[in-house]
């Protein structure tokens, strides 16, 4: 993995598993009861943008982009949102089922995982 924080690559660029450029890294959502680095959000959409979740777990950085081990079309079928939204707790279920990741119910007050980094 990386010694810097995912965080400091915002605005590079993230691939694909095959080296097919997905976007920019938006933003690095982390679990709020472990502080991992779980999602990355990149912009998506000519007319109307969102943003799509892209899991960081076993992400290769390189000084000028983030390679995640998904496809581009698995990519593009995840969960996404608008980007003045927050994230819900079913949407955080849903993101984690999506990629085959295992979701635990939080223990913070606001009933959320995933917080913005």
């Amino acid at each position: 993995m990386v010694n810097a924080k995912l965080a400091d690559w915002r605005g590079k660029d993230v691939l694909d598993r095959d080296g097919e450029k997905i976007g920019k890294l938006e933003d690095v959502y982390v679990d709020t009861e472990t502080d991992v680095e779980e999602f990355g959000t990149v912009k998506q959409g000519l007319v109307s943008k969102h943003l799509t979740f892209v899991p960081l777990q076993e992400v290769t950085a390189n000084p000028d982009y983030l390679q995640v081990p998904v496809s581009k079309a698995r990519v593009k079928d995840a969960p996404n949102m608008d980007p003045d939204a927050e994230i819900s707790t079913l949407d955080e279920a849903g993101l984690y089922r999506h990629y085959g990741m295992t979701y635990a119910e939080p223990a913070t007050p606001s009933g959320r995982r995933l917080g913005k980094r």
